[in-house]
């Protein structure tokens, strides 16, 4: 259980929330909704004691089990296997049995002394039954069998953030607190995962833009509303949700309009009146009751403000910009490229698929230079300007403000420009100042773009780009998309991604296959 009481939530000097208080019991599910930069994730930062608030209590009753957005800090050398079972002491009683079954088949004095203990603990900690269990939830997020004895450094960035989703269920917490969970999850493990919160009894409180698996799991809403620092509470599921708010906005539209009206008659009659003397009191108590019937409407929904996407007018270029010969690329023992051949052609838009692990996002990183290749090179052809967005935004730093990564990532724009630029994404005033690492996953994903606004790329290589956008922010995203003229090559499980990219060839990984696209293969973004 979490009980929050006068709770203030701010980044920076920047008051988010001011004086929240409410209460999550065993059952609760709550859906935290919002427009990017609300202060979701900085408030399920606080839930879980990650940040501390900035006035007010948070008491947590029990275990708290936490999905950040950022999954990368675990120590890369673990392995998958040990990671999950990590969640209940369960790796160490592993390894200690391991150990104690090596030296009995050595003949070492004691050692059945050892083995007895070392059973004795894996047993305690739930035994073979809780290793199956474990198998189970990481088989039901999408990760193979084959990857379980893979250190967590040689994984692709969403086979990472599925095994720490799967050590968090696997753990058995009181109280889930998932900041967008799905987020790298196909088809399969999204419903998987859908049935697994509707069947968990403690709280959960769910950060998502999957608005089926809110639909799904959700009864109650928390709406954040930064424009007056709070949350409304909402103790329905999502559909009723949705309806009570259109229902309350339809209701404040009709007040509005009548007391409108109202005020207006008032106003003329006093008009009137006013310029004889025997009338002109009458005349201001009229007035006075028409700003008092305005006043007490209840102050209409504010239309959120949406950010003005757009992508680079891309520099000239030659016929091919870019190209790849036989790329490989293995981590460890676990090869995910095979002599991958690439000709992005100017203006061309390429479609990677394949299920996590595959390499979609190894490919784009050795495009961008990010990495290098084990075998084959990257072809530089007359003319190229890459951009490249990342999905776990690696080409951020944390520590720098939004304003530095801004002119940094455009030296040749001025002062006002800069701003200008960041205003249309949405970051305004102090928000300039903010560090990026404080930054919600929507927003690292505007500034993101932003920064390939004046990049003059012609090629785009986007890796998830639509990741923790709030619908309307999407929506600008899938445009800018539609009508860049350059070349683009994407990795996406978005299938209004795809539509909006219009790709007129894909390469399918593992394989190492490109093909001209097809309807046919739409089957397969969500996979």
């Amino acid at each position: 259980m979490i009980t929050v009481t006068g709770v203030d939530v701010r980044v920076g000097a920047r008051l988010l929330l001011s004086g929240i208080s409410f209460h999550i019991s065993p059952g609760d599910r709550v859906g935290l909704v919002g427009r990017n930069g609300a202060g979701k994730t900085t408030l399920l930062n606080t839930l879980a004691g990650t940040v501390p608030p900035a006035a007010g209590t948070v008491t947590r009753t029990g275990q708290v089990g936490h999905l950040p957005q950022d999954s990368r800090a675990a120590d890369p050398a673990v392995t998958v296997t040990d990671r999950i079972l990590s969640a209940r002491g369960l790796d160490q009683a592993v390894r200690a049995l391991r150990r104690a079954e090596v030296a009995m088949a050595d003949g070492t004095r004691g050692a059945m002394d050892a083995y007895v203990r070392a059973e004795a603990r894996f047993q305690a900690a739930g035994g073979y039954a809780a290793e199956a269990e474990a198998a189970r939830v990481a088989a039901g997020l999408g990760l193979p069998a084959r990857l379980t004895d893979q250190p967590l450094g040689a994984l692709s960035g969403g086979q990472r953030r599925r095994v720490e989703l799967a050590r968090i269920l696997f753990a058995e917490h009181g109280t889930l607190l998932l900041d967008e969970p799905t987020n790298h999850l196909d088809a399969d493990s999204i419903a998987w995962l859908r049935t697994f919160l509707t069947t968990h009894h403690a709280g959960l409180v769910l950060i998502s833009h999957d608005t089926s698996l809110l639909d799904a799991t959700v009864n109650r809403v928390f709406h954040l509303d930064p424009g007056r620092a709070t949350i409304d509470v909402h103790n329905t599921g999502w559909a009723a949700y949705l309806a009570q708010r259109e229902a309350d906005e339809r209701r404040r539209t009709r007040e509005r309009a009548g007391a409108e009206r109202k005020a207006a008659s008032l106003r003329a009659q006093a008009e009137k009146m006013r310029a004889r003397v025997s009338t002109a009191v009458a005349a201001r108590n009229m007035n006075r009751r028409a700003d008092r019937m305005l006043a007490d409407l209840e102050p209409a929904r504010r239309t959120d403000k949406v950010a003005r996407i757009r992508l680079p007018q891309p520099a000239p270029c030659g016929r091919v910009p870019l190209g790849a010969v036989s790329l490989s690329k293995a981590y460890g023992d676990h090869r995910v490229l095979a002599g991958v051949d690439l000709a992005v052609d100017r203006g061309s838009r390429l479609v990677v698929l394949g299920p996590n692990g595959a390499g979609k996002t190894t490919l784009l990183r050795i495009l961008a230079g990010q990495d290098r290749p084990d075998d084959g090179r990257v072809v530089h052809g007359h003319g190229l300007r890459l951009g490249y967005f990342a999905q776990e935004h690696d080409t951020l730093a944390p520590e720098a403000t939004v304003g530095a990564h801004m002119a940094s990532a455009a030296p040749h724009l001025t002062h006002g420009e800069v701003r200008r630029v960041l205003g249309s994404f949405l970051f305004t005033g102090d928000d300039a100042d903010k560090r990026v690492g404080v930054l919600s996953g929507g927003e690292k994903t505007r500034l993101a773009l932003a920064g390939l606004v004046h990049s003059g790329a012609n090629v785009l290589l986007l890796d998830e780009p639509t990741n923790n956008l709030d619908p309307a922010s999407r929506a600008e995203i899938l445009a800018a998309v539609g009508t860049y003229p350059g070349a683009i090559v994407m990795v996406t499980h978005d299938e209004g991604a795809v539509e909006a990219l219009r790709p007129d060839r894909v390469l399918l990984l593992p394989e190492s296959e490109e093909d001209l696209w097809c309807e046919d293969y739409l089957e397969l973004v969500t996979g």
